[in-house]
């Protein structure tokens, strides 16, 4: 039995460490001799859970490496806007517990839950487990990639990278240590409502395939709720708040090179800044505020619509086309460039759970704990429908439409949206890998198979097979983590199947909410309907046509076992593919620096004047990023001299008014310069201000070692500024000859 009592927590899970023995002893003697007495028993409240909430960093290497999402090999980072952060929360009723996760990431990956569950049951024997774990990522498509584990999702990063799996690995475990740590007494309160301006849908032509009468049941062709859930210590301390609304985190688009949790990491520190005490530094607050993913599947926050950026006139809508190419059809705004659009974007979303949260009509959750979870073959499930006949799920496959990309980020070639045949030159390149069967190719009509990418497992697996399914019960919360992006109509029917299982089951009032892109990553889920459009979403629905029904049956099961208090057979357990992940991608061979400079070196003073309003630059002899990602820590400070001539910390890497980049000068000689961008809040105080960088540097023969630099002081003053950028000051300081630096003799 898992016992989550947070009282006898040590008794159970640490009575073998010799750290905890004595603790755990008195605890015992405590409860024997009735100290504890005053300690309320939750079972007697059901509407009473312990609750913990955890954040912490889980940022990757901030410079050489692809970025995960859109799949452009010319999207490497070289930088920070904003870090990227687990945020946890661990629910429990006393009898049991589940885990709700919200990664900063562009997907979730098996392999992350892998190894995150091996080092939680390391540390707390089987209390976590696959089974009340849920993983869930935010699909930010500006986070590093090469984190999973089948081969076509690495392929853009040049393989894997052991840098940015470990990042989120050791991300996601801390903040659910944390979490565990931190257990308190509390309620929960679930409210929603509808989110205008935010979102549209991206594919509006292949939703208009679901039938007519569906349609007519909604105002919109996207899910316009959001869904809040408040969590309030038992003394009525704000703890922390999870909702989900369903948009792309998309703001930035594939040009963008520095990392970014985009509009709902943006959202996320909003909220979080809010309610933390002023002053509090982006993650390390408090209060935890996590904008989690939900049926994002076909939903886009660049609401001024797809047109031709070389005409402005609006793209063809159904192939999504100018003159018959897809390069040039792209989707942007609202604002006027892609920071400005995830401001606008977050923002929006931290206004609606601001008022959802302060919402006095909000549900108090009551009830038990539950969940259930599965591991299936989704590449070979039986689909039963009501009038007796069947259908079955494919061996994954992408069509031809997937190359085509999207509005927000299309594809090249002669690859468009909508494609139901394909051609015979791409046909011929395709077999080439491998030739689908023809049993393949019925599986999947009309989906003309482009990569045949489930039968295909040189030099490992190219997609999985195996799925985790998982259902967890807070009361009236039903949380279903999906492994892949629903749209918006499979969403719909998916949430009111479950809710209906759970009505037949009496568990009437049952808020069912789809937690997107959790615990592995299959790409899309779009109706059979709108599969027959073959638009990206559909070319990306790689187990065929009948994905989403299987996906609703598999779910009621799942209802069904936490109605019934039984546990599913747990099924077949996914690869671990560790020791067969191939990299390409070079690691750093040494740093240099410039003759008579030194890492840490200001080449780039900041004025020594500023107003509220503008920018201040600095620039720094740098080291590579990927020397160290500093996990938990920051490449850059702000600080302010205080009265008493202390320096105080006022802005990190991972502040939205700040940027962080990196620039390689040189592969040659392996020179580097780092720039610190500070975008002075206008309610900044005036004061006395100096930048610093903090940063790792290689040499070939001594190995990585740290180095930290400083910029002179300068003043800030309230005021409008004249120019919205200060120029800044060249400095160089001769420093030891050149060939001692770059060798590191």
């Amino acid at each position: 039995m898992r016992h989550a009592y947070p009282s006898l927590q040590c008794v159970f899970d640490h009575a073998t460490r010799r750290t905890h023995i004595m603790r755990c002893l008195l605890l015992v003697c405590a409860l024997a001799a009735g100290v504890w007495g005053n300690v309320p028993d939750n079972r007697l409240d059901p509407s009473l859970y312990n609750i913990g909430i955890g954040i912490h960093d889980a940022t990757g290497p901030a410079a050489g490496v692809n970025m995960m999402g859109y799949a452009n090999p010319e999207q490497i980072n070289g930088g920070i806007h904003v870090r990227l952060f687990s945020r946890a929360f661990v629910f429990d009723d006393t009898q049991r517990r589940v885990v709700f996760v919200s990664l900063d990431c562009g997907m979730m990956a098996s392999i992350i839950k892998i190894k995150v569950i091996e080092k939680l049951q390391k540390d707390y024997g089987d209390l976590y487990g696959h089974d009340n774990v849920m993983l869930s990522g935010t699909h930010t498509h500006s986070g590093p990639a090469g984190y999973l584990q089948f081969l076509l999702f690495d392929i853009t990063s040049l393989g894997f990278i052991q840098e940015t799996l470990d990042a989120m690995v050791e991300g996601v475990y801390q903040s659910i240590k944390l979490a565990h740590e931190n257990m308190v007494p509390g309620y929960l309160y679930l409210s929603s409502g509808e989110l205008l301006n935010s979102s549209i849908n991206r594919s509006p032509t292949s939703y208009l395939y679901n039938p007519e009468e569906e349609r007519k049941k909604y105002l919109y062709d996207t899910d316009k709720t959001m869904t809040l859930l408040k969590i309030v210590g038992q003394d009525g301390t704000d703890l922390g708040m999870v909702n989900w609304f369903a948009v792309h985190p998309t703001s930035m688009n594939n040009t963008n090179k520095l990392i970014s949790g985009d509009n709902k990491g943006y959202a996320s520190q909003l909220f979080e800044k809010a309610m933390n005490p002023p002053g509090t530094l982006p993650g390390q607050g408090k209060f935890v505020a996590a904008f989690a993913q939900t049926n994002c599947g076909d939903v886009t926050p660049n609401i001024q619509g797809p047109k031709c950026i070389d005409t402005g006139l609006p793209c063809d809508l159904a192939s999504s086309t100018c003159n018959g190419r897809v390069e040039k059809c792209i989707a942007s705004g609202p604002g006027k460039n892609m920071i400005d659009s995830t401001r606008i974007i977050g923002h929006n979303q931290y206004e609606k759970a601001w008022e959802l949260y302060h919402d006095p009509t909000a549900v108090k959750l009551s009830g038990s704990i539950q969940f259930a979870q599965q591991f299936i073959d989704m590449s070979n499930y039986t689909v039963n429908f009501a009038d007796g006949s069947s259908a079955k799920t494919c061996i994954p496959a992408l069509g031809y439409s997937f190359a085509a990309g999207t509005i927000d980020g299309p594809g090249a070639f002669d690859f468009t949206q909508g494609m139901t045949n394909g051609n015979p030159f791409w046909n011929m390149v395709s077999g080439l890998l491998h030739k689908p069967s023809p049993e393949q190719i019925a599986c999947h009509a009309p989906k003309p198979i482009l990569l045949d990418t489930g039968e295909i497992n040189m030099p490992y697996p190219w997609h999985p097979r195996i799925v985790d399914t998982q259902v967890g019960r807070i009361g009236q919360l039903a949380i279903l983590p999906v492994p892949g992006e629903f749209t918006t109509m499979c969403g719909r029917r998916f949430r009111d199947h479950v809710a209906a299982t759970f009505a037949a089951g009496g568990l009437e009032g049952m808020v069912p909410v789809i937690a997107g892109l959790s615990n592995v990553y299959t790409h899309y889920v779009a109706t059979v309907d709108e599969y027959q459009a073959q638009r990206y979403e559909a070319a990306s629905t790689i187990y065929g046509p009948y994905t989403c029904y299987a996906y609703r049956q598999q779910y009621a099961y799942l209802a069904n076992a936490v109605i019934n208090g039984e546990t599913p057979p747990a099924g077949p357990f996914p690869p671990d593919l560790s020791p067969y992940l191939i990299t390409l991608l070079p690691g750093v061979m040494f740093d240099g620096t410039t003759p008579g400079s030194a890492f840490g070196d200001v080449v780039a003073q900041p004025y020594p004047l500023a107003y509220t309003g503008e920018t201040v630059t600095a620039k720094f002899v740098s080291g590579h990023p990927r020397n160290d990602v500093q996990l938990g820590g920051t490449f850059l400070t702000v600080e302010r001299q205080s009265d008493a001539g202390d320096w105080q910390v006022v802005a990190t890497d991972a502040s939205w008014e700040t940027r962080f980049i990196w620039d390689r000068v040189s592969s040659l000689l392996g020179t580097s310069v780092a720039t610190v961008k500070w975008d002075i809040p206008v309610d900044t105080p005036p004061g006395t201000y100096r930048i610093t960088h903090t940063g790792h540097h290689k040499t070939l023969f001594r190995g990585v070692s740290q180095y930290h630099g400083t910029s002179d002081a300068f003043k800030v003053e309230n005021g409008p500024p004249e120019n919205n950028e200060i120029r800044a000051r060249r400095i160089i300081r001769p420093r030891q000859p050149w060939w001692k630096r770059i060798f590191g003799l």
